[in-house]
């Protein structure tokens, strides 16, 4: 590669930059969100290319031996192990964004497009790989069914046991993304996201291997994604109707991040107290000071004391709801439970 020439569409280059312009100092233009199907998409390519990800090996020794071979065919074949992903696999990315929400919307994704997405698979594709797509391609709304099906399986198979744990660190992830771009505005934040990614005229900028494009996103915004299966590196979606979207590595992804619950409560109580943990871990979604007390098996006078706790060293933070006292992480301690994964 001559580091000295422009760089030429699909090929290897250091120059190579998708820049995301913005209205200087818009926050709202921003949003976070969560793609279940971008995980299962990079978990095939990391069960594809495991020597390449080394954060992945724990959850690849308690996931091999029980892989529906079939489905996983299937997927590989559509998702390949590496380059451009059909976007018909990932549904526009928002905060509430469930697997089963994503599954729903592949299975009525639109077949004209999805006809596109595997004609680009066709085309970077050989052997009886380029059939197998080729055959899709042509009967789009059975490949359609089967690519649902087949995403079903696997994700019930491979990703649904681990997912708590996966939601946690993206959600803690967003939390400390979101906090630091309430402070130092959205460069502050974009320049914290990757090494790959600046602030800089305007624009969020994203250095890419093998893809260049200017994407105007004042008045439809930009939406940000973390990821911990494709923890590598950065993508992009950039071609309508979908929103433009930038994917990039989760912070505090560790080779241990699939332990199950059970372990990371332990790890947290040696810090904190297992009454305290338990209330830690639970306190992603809002709760009253009586459900907190409920699920821990503890009195509510009980359940107060460790809030308080919790609040004054910045772990929880509590906000009347009417006649109720609502109380969930804050950032800090979504950091705390993504650091112990």
């Amino acid at each position: 590669m001559d580091r000295n020439s422009l760089p030429i569409e699909g090929i290897e280059h250091p120059d190579h930059r998708v820049e995301f312009h913005l209205s200087p100092g818009d926050i709202q233009a921003v949003r976070f969100g969560i793609s279940p199907g971008h995980e299962l998409a990079h978990a095939v390519r990391v069960l594809l290319r495991p020597a390449q990800h080394p954060l992945q090996w724990g959850w690849l020794r308690a996931v091999r031996e029980r892989l529906p071979r079939e489905s996983f065919a299937l997927l590989a074949a559509v998702i390949g192990d590496d380059g451009y992903l059909p976007d018909f696999l990932t549904a526009t990315p928002h905060w509430e964004m469930t697997p089963e929400a994503e599954l729903e919307a592949l299975r009525s994704a639109a077949l004209q497009p999805m006809r596109v997405d595997l004609g680009k698979m066709v085309l970077r594709s050989s052997g009886s790989r380029q059939q197998a797509l080729r055959d899709m391609q042509e009967n789009p709304a059975r490949a359609r069914s089967m690519i649902a099906d087949a995403w079903e399986h696997f994700w019930n198979t491979a990703l649904s046991p681990v997912w708590p744990q996966l939601e946690r660190l993206l959600r803690a992830d967003i939390a400390v993304r979101a906090q630091t771009m309430a402070t130092s505005g959205i460069s502050g934040m974009a320049d914290g996201l990757h090494s790959k990614v600046s602030w800089g005229e305007g624009a969020v900028r994203v250095s890419l291997r093998r893809h260049s494009e200017q994407v105007d996103c004042r008045g439809v915004g930009l939406v940000l994604v973390p990821s911990v299966m494709s923890s590598w590196g950065c993508m992009v979606l950039t071609e309508p109707p979908a929103q433009p979207t930038l994917f990039y590595p989760a912070r505090g992804v560790t080779a241990g991040w699939a332990r199950d619950g059970t372990e990371i409560s332990e790890a947290l109580g040696s810090l904190l107290g297992p009454a305290r943990a338990g209330i830690l871990l639970g306190a992603g979604t809002a709760r009253t000071t009586s459900e907190v007390a409920a699920d821990a098996g503890i009195a509510v006078s009980t359940a107060s004391h460790h809030l308080t706790v919790l609040r004054d060293a910045g772990l929880v933070t509590s906000q009347r709801d009417g006649a109720r006292m609502l109380h969930l992480r804050t950032p800090l301690g979504e950091a705390m439970v993504g650091a112990v994964l």
